[in-house]
């Protein structure tokens, strides 16, 4: 929850400073924030057992970007990917993922000849950081096995990329998105229907 509260905070304070800096808004700069789906999944499962961690779970990202000429603009994301978790069937076992990623994506927009649409791709870097836990409940077969948990923490800066396509009424803005990490061990993705704001 701190690190939520730390995101909202950290977006709305970059607006409040580029706000009055950008007065006339020559850069196009803009707020904004989606909720969606994510979908998390690693190479293999902290068991053993056959098949991928792959869960989803309820996400959202908040956003600082410009848009100097029509062609081209950037994003600063803050996305939360939520926290996934899995029960593995006659077991005892249990897993779950929390992953968050701050990201500096350049957007390209399709030259439409709609201007109150706009269909655009993005590419750009991400710093994801990932919490992954897992316990086992103690059980017996033949023999008994002892309850045990670990935690496993690990930060990458990695590749990402995604598209999206928008709608435009005067400064707002309503956008549905693709975006993934592409991050060793895990590949979060996310899609995600939210709203921008240009002053």
């Amino acid at each position: 929850m701190n690190r939520i509260f730390s995101g909202i905070f950290a977006v709305l304070a970059l607006g409040g400073i580029c706000v009055p800096a950008f007065a006339d808004n020559i850069l196009g700069f803009n707020v904004g924030a989606s909720v969606g789906e994510s979908d998390i999944h690693t190479p293999g499962d902290p068991f053993g057992y056959p098949g991928d961690f792959d869960e989803h779970h309820d996400a959202w990202k908040v956003s600082v970007g410009i848009r100097p000429i029509s062609p081209v603009g950037a994003d600063l994301e803050y996305i939360d990917f939520g926290h996934p978790s899995h029960f593995y069937n006659g077991s005892y076992d249990s897993a779950d993922v929390h992953s968050t990623a701050t990201a500096l994506l350049g957007i390209a927009y399709l030259p439409l000849p709609l201007p109150f649409l706009d269909v655009y791709g993005k590419a750009g870097v991400a710093r994801l950081q990932s919490n992954t836990n897992a316990s086992g409940g103690t059980y017996c077969n033949v023999l008994c096995f002892p309850s045990f948990s670990y935690r496993q923490d690990q930060t990458n800066t990695d590749f990402a990329f995604g598209a999206g396509v928008q709608t435009k009424i005067m400064g707002l803005a309503v956008r549905a998105e693709y975006e993934r990490i592409n991050a060793s061990g895990l590949d979060p993705e996310l899609y995600s229907v939210g709203v921008t704001w240009t002053f």
